[in-house]
């Protein structure tokens, strides 16, 4: 099919991040010039379910109308100002609302400091950067290390991209990598024996990373961060009682539990953070994407109050606290304000505990397809494991780009879905509706069959 004059000008000189630039070369990306509900429309009108909610950001999909007028009415008011010495109603309301809603809010030590930033890997980078002052301003220096999984997907700035386990984020740019180890994940699918109950598993990998933490050395180790469930590594989920065992764990050597809930938080997993799922109780956390519905640009770190007393005392000594000119952007604070009274008022959770058996039973059923290994879910994240032998868990040779191939099967067929390596990742927005997900597993069992029919194909010939 000839290009359109959009894609050509797109192909002349817009640069396009998380994509595969080669592929891209070869067949432009469909150029979205609109959303209605869970769906998107390109530019020559061809609908697509966005089973992604476009990075698992678009919570309410792609036409809420209060929060269009949310940002309209606060662009009229104050289009835009800054946390430098001054402040703003906006950041205050929504700090405010942020403290009440927290992990642990009604417990002692709850996460009561919200500092306010334009995304998921600026809330990670700074929360790295400030568990460093915390243990400069401790008098413990020599803890630099940070943990993460080998699965994990924290960011593009160069210490979130260094500190991530997946390759990709990496691009060879990460020169802070010496103080990045890595634990390994609690994948069931890939890492449980046979023989192994989910109990057993949990206690055999808490017990790796206590032994990854005795080899470098407790008095080394500054934080620990991951997300609660390992969405941007394929929807991994830990067996019930490791995060757990891992707090005991950390909190024993004296390590800080940061959890990435960039795209847990806000009921993709059921409750409002992932991290209360998983019986969790973090010293930050940081979160973005869903917190405005990503209509606007915005992120939040939150701490505990004695970690921002530390800092503080810090900040006393070394000058100004971490910050950039667009954190706190009142529009975006506005529009994400708006998102937290839609989020209680529609009944968000109660809706997505209602549709999320809907969901996952549905998915499952494509365990039957003779390119699916694994179907794994919570709330609404799911990942379907594609692999080259059912019987065997034997995956495809990367070279295949089996996964690539499958998103852009199901593009063709008017679904689009996420691709981590082979698995295939749906977040859709959290209204979607039964209808929908009926619609959205049907499309998928479609692009499946079109690739099974060409190595079938490619097996005859």
């Amino acid at each position: 099919m000839p290009l359109t004059t959009m894609q050509r000008r797109s192909l002349a000189h817009l640069a396009q991040p998380g994509s595969d630039m080669e592929a891209l070369a070869r067949e432009a990306a469909p150029v979205i010039v609109r959303g209605d509900g869970v769906h998107v429309v390109d530019e020559t009108g061809k609908r697509y379910i966005e089973a992604c909610a476009g990075q698992g950001a678009a919570a309410f999909g792609f036409s809420e109308s209060r929060l269009a007028d949310a940002a309209d009415r606060q662009m009229r008011a104050l289009p835009y100002y800054h946390l430098f010495n001054r402040t703003h109603p906006p950041a205050i309301e929504l700090a405010e609302a942020l403290v009440r809603i927290a992990p642990g809010a009604a417990e002692d030590d709850p996460l009561t400091r919200v500092l306010l930033l334009s995304s998921g890997a600026e809330a990670n980078d700074t929360a790295l950067r400030l568990v460093w002052s915390y243990f400069d301003a401790i008098g413990q220096p020599g803890r630099r290390k940070i943990i993460s999984f080998d699965r994990s997907s924290h960011g593009s700035t160069i210490a979130t991209a260094s500190v991530s386990g997946l390759p990709w984020p990496r691009d060879g740019s990460d020169p802070i990598r010496m103080l990045c180890r890595h634990a390994t994940t609690p994948h069931a699918y890939r890492a449980r024996r046979d023989d192994e109950t989910e109990e057993a598993f949990a206690a055999r990998m808490a017990a790796a990373l206590e032994a990854l933490i005795l080899t470098e050395g407790p008095e080394t180790i500054a934080a620990f961060l991951a997300e609660p469930v390992q969405i941007g590594g394929g929807v991994l989920i830990p067996p019930r009682s490791y995060f757990p065992r891992v707090e005991a764990l950390l909190r024993r050597f004296g390590i800080l539990i940061v959890m990435d809930e960039v795209l847990c938080g806000f009921g993709r997993t059921g409750p409002s953070w992932g991290c209360e799922a998983q019986g969790l109780r973090p010293d930050m956390l940081t979160c973005a994407r869903a917190l405005s519905a990503a209509y606007q640009p915005i992120a939040a770190l939150l701490m505990r109050e004695p970690i921002h007393d530390v800092l503080r005392a810090q900040n006393r000594r070394f000058g100004v606290f971490e910050g950039g000119s667009h954190g706190a952007h009142p529009v975006a604070c506005a529009v994400a304000i708006e998102a937290l009274r839609i989020y209680e008022a529609d009944g968000i959770a109660a809706h997505v505990a209602r549709v999320s058996p809907t969901f996952l039973a549905a998915l499952a059923t494509l365990r039957t397809h003779p390119l699916v290994g694994d179907v794994r879910g919570i709330g609404l994240a799911a990942g379907v494991e594609l692999v080259a032998d059912q019987a065997g868990r034997i995956p495809f040779d990367p070279a295949r780009r089996m996964g690539a191939r499958v998103a852009a099967s199901c593009q063709a067929v008017g679904l689009m879905v996420g691709a981590v390596e082979d698995c295939i990742v749906l977040t859709p927005p959290l209204i979607i509706r039964d209808a929908e997900i009926e619609e959205l597993t049907a499309r998928f069992r479609r692009g499946l069959d079109a690739i099974w029919e060409e190595e079938v194909n490619a097996g005859a010939g």
